[in-house]
């Protein structure tokens, strides 16, 4: 969640701005429960939109999780995480307001094919647009490799799809678990142990591969050997529209910065633990090039409050011209709970188990 921390310095001079110190907030209790947005699928209204979605708010059940919640709502574990960070992930509590992200700055990146951007954890793939309609942007959470296997960056191609996939079993892979004393075969066959899920798309980078998994309670976290893994039912929709030779873009960008209707935004993500750029020089690079709505550059106390926003990585897009940490609340929508009853019938206990076998041995691919 978003504090306060540095507000006060700009108390002073936030009349001679015109900018406001934020606006009230309306208690929980007081707004109507609206339908949630859905949370894959955006129309971009101009050429100039760089911002899609609204934050919302759900109230939790007696036995929701963060994991619940996330695929429920088109998220990621981690992103629940960085959102309510004062909550217990494993029981927030019945009835407790849960802030779920599900606003997205998109990638500065050309608006083509997939992109991935792994600081955010998050994919983005623009169909492309039937004459006379306007552009659609999905987005899914993804997982990405854990420290020591990263995902690599730069720009390739799908080159091959199968559903049903076996995974052949990469002997780096197999020498580590043989190390650990939990042996892997050289094969996996499809069916429900195999970790690539039902779909793959097989990119131009040997060894790497967008996929789904068998293990849902790991996306949206670094779990794994440095494919890209989505929730089985994103993964099998995307396939469906995704062809060979489409475009792939792969990014690291924690920090970004975009527009809609006018109102400029930031949004910022704790960066890679093991980034080889440091998150300074990175924050500073974009400050560098932004403008306001009148096309001047941002003066020192914007880039100021930004740099104090970046401090706080909630991964929610937060209007720059509010100096308060009531913003996204003020204007997060509450909405109706929908989680649904695990298919699968895990226990509470059993979940925890998988997400510490996720965390402690960062799963096998």
């Amino acid at each position: 969640m978003l504090t306060a921390a540095g507000c006060e310095t700009f108390d002073g001079f936030l009349a001679g701005m015109n900018k406001s110190a934020g606006p009230e907030v309306v208690p929980i209790d007081d707004r109507p429960v609206q339908e949630p947005i859905n949370g894959n699928i955006f129309i971009l209204t101009s050429d100039e939109q760089t911002v899609v979605g609204e934050p919302q708010i759900v109230l939790a059940g007696a036995q929701d999780t963060f994991s619940d919640l996330a695929r429920a709502y088109g998220l990621g574990y981690d992103d629940l995480i960085a959102a309510n960070p004062e909550l217990d992930p494993w029981l927030p509590g019945d009835g407790t307001p849960v802030l779920l992200p599900t606003q997205y700055v998109l990638p500065d990146a050309p608006k083509r094919g997939v992109i991935l951007n792994i600081a955010s954890k998050r994919l983005f793939y623009y169909p492309k647009p039937v004459e006379g309609e306007l552009q659609q942007v999905l987005t899914f959470p993804i997982g990405i490799g854990r420290v020591g296997w990263e995902t690599p960056l730069g720009e390739t191609t799908v080159v091959a799809k199968a559903e049903n996939p076996s995974w052949w079993v990469p002997v780096s892979v197999r020498r580590e678990h043989a190390e650990m004393g939990d042996p892997l075969p050289s094969l996996v066959p499809p069916g429900p142990d195999n970790p690539l899920g039902t779909r793959v798309l097989k990119l131009d980078m040997p060894g790497y591969l967008i996929h789904g998994t068998n293990q849902p309670y790991g996306v949206g976290m670094r779990v794994s050997h440095g494919c890209v893994r989505l929730y089985p039912e994103n993964i099998e929709f995307l396939y469906s529209l995704v062809e060979v030779g489409e475009f792939v873009t792969i990014m690291n960008e924690p920090y970004q910065m975009g527009t809609n209707d006018g109102v400029l935004y930031f949004e910022a993500h704790a960066p890679l633990e093991d980034d080889t750029v440091n998150a300074a020089d990175r924050l500073q690079s974009l400050l560098n090039v932004q403008v306001d709505a009148d096309g001047q550059a941002l003066n020192d106390h914007l880039r100021q409050h930004i740099i104090s926003l970046s401090g706080e990585p909630s991964g929610i897009p937060v209007s720059i011209a509010q100096y308060d940490a009531n913003e996204v609340m003020a204007r997060a929508q509450v909405v109706h709970n929908i989680v649904e009853e695990d298919p699968d019938e895990y226990t509470l206990a059993e979940i925890r188990e998988m997400m510490d076998e996720l965390e402690a041995e960062d799963e096998i691919l």
